[in-house]
């Protein structure tokens, strides 16, 4: 296992020194494949297509989960360019809008809030890059070791920043936002009912941490989200640095959290392909509610 997981690192730096547009048919291409071969989520990715999106055709529902694995494809090749491609390189290649400097200006902490589309590490590549406030993130530790190393030197080397695993104790974060740390939040993943509430994602009850509004509340945080795009072909990506919700949070964690999810909603339809749909979503029920996933 750990000399496959060496391996595909050597490929996946060796791949980083093609041109962008060369890289992204190769990424699209393994998108292909990964749509034909990975049956249990490509059905995954049908099934939230189809509960979030139901005024799609069932055509239009397949053809929206073929796109998303190609921008899948693409994502996970180009990995290799955020770990190892120069500083100037990917400022060539990642074009940010909006106020990227908030966080460097704000005499409170700043919470960035990034859902989970397919250039999300870019989006935290731009951070590190066109601001100089130190950041935090909390990150899903890999099974791997060699892969999980490999994944923190590559968020962490531009300096500037700190990642938590998320099954460790939430303190040391606190502190590090707390220190003055920026901190890269990621809300949209369901893990479980564990301080989380079930509130509506595209009309259907997800299992949805509180957390967010409740840290920006204790710790007296700004709210800036922060969008990433994967731009066609070689064009590069965007990331969309967005003015700061200035009522958020309410002393209502759970209206935060169904406010949250409606803001993602409208960006998902903004750029639904790129979304991640392979994630099972809706794999916590409530109560009494039968499992979505068969």
């Amino acid at each position: 296992m750990t000399l496959a997981a060496r391996a595909l690192l050597a490929l996946v730096w060796l791949l980083h020194w093609l041109p962008l547009p060369l890289l992204a048919a190769l990424g699209r291409g393994v998108g292909r494949l990964l749509h034909r071969m990975a049956r249990s989520r490509r059905e995954v990715a049908l099934r939230n297509v189809a509960l979030c999106l139901p005024e799609l055709s069932a055509a239009e529902q397949a053809s929206l989960v073929r796109q998303h694995f190609q921008w899948l494809g693409r994502s996970l090749l180009e990995r290799g360019l955020l770990w190892y491609a120069g500083a100037a390189r990917l400022r060539r290649l990642i074009h940010v809008e909006g106020d990227v400097k908030l966080a460097e200006r704000s005499e409170r902490p700043v919470m960035w809030l990034v859902p989970h589309f397919m250039g999300l590490d870019v989006a935290g590549i731009a951070a590190l890059l066109y601001q100089s406030q130190p950041a935090a993130s909390i990150y899903q530790a890999q099974s791997n070791a060699v892969l999980d190393a490999a994944m923190r030197r590559g968020r962490l080397r531009f300096g500037g920043a700190e990642i938590f695993s998320r099954h460790e104790s939430a303190l040391p974060l606190v502190r590090a936002i707390k220190r003055g740390r920026a901190f890269f939040n990621l809300p949209d993943m369901d893990f479980g009912e564990r301080d989380a509430a079930f509130v509506p994602f595209f009309g259907v009850p997800a299992a949805t941490l509180l957390a967010p509004s409740r840290m920006a509340r204790s710790l007296k945080m700004t709210v800036q989200p922060v969008l990433a795009e994967i731009l066609p072909g070689g064009q590069g990506y965007k990331v969309r640095f967005l003015p700061p919700w200035q009522d958020w949070p309410s002393n209502d964690a759970v209206a935060d959290t169904a406010r949250m999810n409606a803001w993602i909603e409208s960006e998902i339809r903004r750029n639904p392909a790129q979304y991640l749909w392979v994630h099972k979503r809706f794999k916590t029920r409530p109560p009494g509610e039968p499992p979505i996933y068969e």
